[in-house]
């Protein structure tokens, strides 16, 4: 079954831009949520434009707890219900910063991995009640191994990555599916101070990689496709070698 209505948290994200225009050419209700609320009203319109059914926006913060009580719930009663939810929001922080900001790490966690627990526990009540209903969040290869430019964010995407397998298993019996998205570099606004090679991909593509999975209820899977026997191959590099490399 096509997802039909859809919260989107993180809505501003470029990766979750691309995702919402391809569900809204399909008549999908979009419930976006993000912290600029300038901008969720500006893609807002042109989701309208592009033929969903109808789009609603909140701004939420995933980094106030408080503001994640009830998220779910305002979400469905928004678009008068909802059988899918996509976990967008992320922060990448500048690994060497985070030795002398004990703060930005806490946000670093709670943002990346926290707030998305949170969230997802929500969805995981509403769909099990449902019998019905789709989960997807937006993890990273950089989840797979720790490495020293970013085991802060990398640890935080393994732990989703676990989160999610013990999710998938809860909620298999009920009908609702859980997918997690493992994209390698992405040339987003997010990552716009890196120097870009062949290795990286578009939000475009990415997110047609989301869409079509989530037609075909995959589980998990790692975008552009070629990553995952990169990471294939790093997992298996012997731990005294690899604590020698430089990548």
């Amino acid at each position: 079954m096509p997802v039909q209505k859809i919260m989107i948290v993180g809505g501003t994200s470029a990766i979750a831009e691309q995702v919402a225009r391809r569900l809204a050419a399909t008549g999908t209700a979009i419930h976006l949520t993000g912290r600029d609320s300038a901008r969720l009203a500006v893609i807002a319109a042109d989701l309208r434009a592009r033929g969903a059914a109808q789009v609603s926006c909140e701004r939420l913060d995933v980094a106030d707890p408080a503001a994640l009580d009830g998220a779910l719930a305002r979400a469905s009663a928004a678009l008068g219900g909802l059988d899918a939810i996509l976990v967008a929001a992320g922060l990448l922080p500048d690994q060497i910063a985070l030795a002398s900001d004990p703060a930005r790490l806490r946000l670093t966690l709670e943002v990346n991995a926290v707030s998305a627990m949170v969230l997802l526990e929500q969805a995981a009540a509403l769909f099990g009640r449902q019998g019905q209903g789709q989960i997807v969040a937006i993890g990273s290869v950089a989840g797979d191994r720790g490495r020293a430019v970013n085991y802060a964010y990398g640890a935080a995407k393994g732990a989703l990555e676990i989160f999610l397998s013990g999710l998938r298993q809860r909620l298999r019996p009920h009908g609702v599916s859980v997918l997690l998205v493992k994209p390698g570099f992405v040339d987003t606004p997010m990552t716009a101070g890196f120097t870009k090679g062949a290795l990286w991909a578009s939000p475009e593509r990415v997110a047609q990689d989301i869409v079509t999975a989530l037609e075909r209820r995959k589980q998990v899977i790692y975008t552009p496709w070629f990553w995952r026997f990169v990471m294939l191959v790093i997992r298996y590099i012997p731990e005294p070698i690899f604590a020698r490399l430089k990548f």
